[in-house]
């Protein structure tokens, strides 16, 4: 028996998030196929970050357990034969057999892509959230360096959440335009459920001029969600980085 880790990019347009649900399409369950259809063994892969629906990713992880000969670099290969058009692994490797993608140091990086401009652009119309009128960056680039550092996230996090604690580090929270996006980038040791959607949200309230950057200390104090800006819709997020901090237990 040996452990494969995965790295899968997905487009989540069509897929109602990661994690498995009985009879509803999930990047979980159609690599569960995959694998199944490959080895001829019933799996349940374990992932790294949990996805909604409708977000995308470029790096998400999942590892898998299996007595298949096949080398565990030669799976990214065999595996996308088996998955639709809008789900691919990317890499695959053998780790240690005691690896678990959610119970190593890692640093993730989000990125929430807003298109600001009159008209909205159909051929980005699933990878972006289409935003017209006037949005100052530069507000927005003020509010974010209050997010950075360890703080409790309840403000920014949904009620569903079962998280044990809302503490969180963020190491980093960028925002630069380019052209016609808005890129709003964070880097951090973890999410809570929904987190970056809300901390999209509220900096595009910055940025609109209906919150200012200097409020950012206030709403995290508050530890209230209605504090905090929207959820910014789904589609404009993705996992676009997955950092380990040790690397050592990759055979």
């Amino acid at each position: 028996m040996k452990r494969i880790m995965l790295t899968v990019a997905y487009d989540g347009t069509a897929y109602c998030g990661w994690q498995y649900q009985e009879g509803r399409p999930t990047i979980e369950g159609e690599l569960n196929k995959a694998i199944e259809k490959l080895t001829g063994e019933r799996v349940e892969v374990i992932g790294a970050s949990r996805t909604d629906a409708g977000v995308h990713a470029l790096c998400n992880l999942a590892v898998f357990d299996t007595e298949s000969s096949i080398p565990g670099e030669k799976f990214c290969y065999a595996l996308n034969a088996h998955l639709p058009e809008d789900i691919r692994v990317v890499a695959s490797a053998e780790v240690t057999a005691d690896f678990h993608p959610r119970k190593v140091a890692t640093r993730k990086t989000y990125e929430y892509r807003i298109l600001n401009r009159d008209l909205p652009d159909p051929v980005r119309r699933l990878y972006t959230y289409f935003a017209y009128g006037p949005i100052d960056v530069t507000r927005m680039q003020e509010a974010a360096v209050y997010l950075e550092g360890e703080h409790d996230f309840a403000s920014f996090c949904s009620p569903a959440t079962q998280a044990l604690t809302t503490v969180r580090t963020v190491y980093k929270v960028e925002v630069e335009r380019v052209e016609d996006e808005i890129r709003i980038r964070v880097c951090g040791n973890g999410f809570l459920y929904n987190m970056v959607r809300i901390i999209a949200g509220t900096l595009l309230e910055v940025g609109r001029g209906r919150l200012a950057p200097e409020d950012i200390p206030a709403i995290l104090e508050k530890k209230d969600r209605q504090a905090a800006g929207p959820t910014a819709p789904a589609h404009g997020l993705m996992l676009i980085r997955y950092e380990f901090e040790d690397k050592s237990f990759i055979l």
